[in-house]
Order: structure tokens, then C-alpha cells, then sequence
């Protein structure tokens, strides 16, 4: 699933390291997120979008 996680991260001043700290998941989880090889469970990404002051609908690009 595509998703604009990474731009959204950058305009938040966040490393991948910060964003999963604050997300209690890996470094590794976000980058697989970010790169579409893992899709985060329901829980994860309303964490994601909380963290980055967003909806879980911008998170993620809608075909």
C-alpha cells in the first residue's frame, strides 16, 4: 500500500528512529513501511498519524 509517510516524517523534523520510538516499533518497521514492504496494523497506523499530527486517510495513497 503506497503512502506518504516518509514526506510526512521529513516535514516533521523525524528520523525514522524518532517516529518508531514515539510509535514503540523498530527503526526497521518504519522503513519497511515507508518503502511498501510492510503494511502496518490498524493500531500502528493511527499511532503513525497521531505522532505526525495527520488521519490515517493522508497517511496512505488511495487507488
Amino acid at each position: 500500500m503506497k503512502n506518504h509517510i516518509k514526506e510526512l516524517r521529513r516535514s516533521a523534523k523525524l528520523s525514522q528512529e524518532e517516529l518508531a520510538k514515539l510509535c514503540k516499533v523498530s527503526r526497521q518497521t518504519i522503513n519497511a513501511i515507508e518503502n511498501d514492504k510492510y503494511d502496518p496494523t490498524l493500531q500502528l497506523a493511527f499511532n503513525i498519524a497521531s505522532v505526525l499530527d495527520t488521519t490515517v486517510d493522508e497517511l496512505f495513497i488511495h487507488k
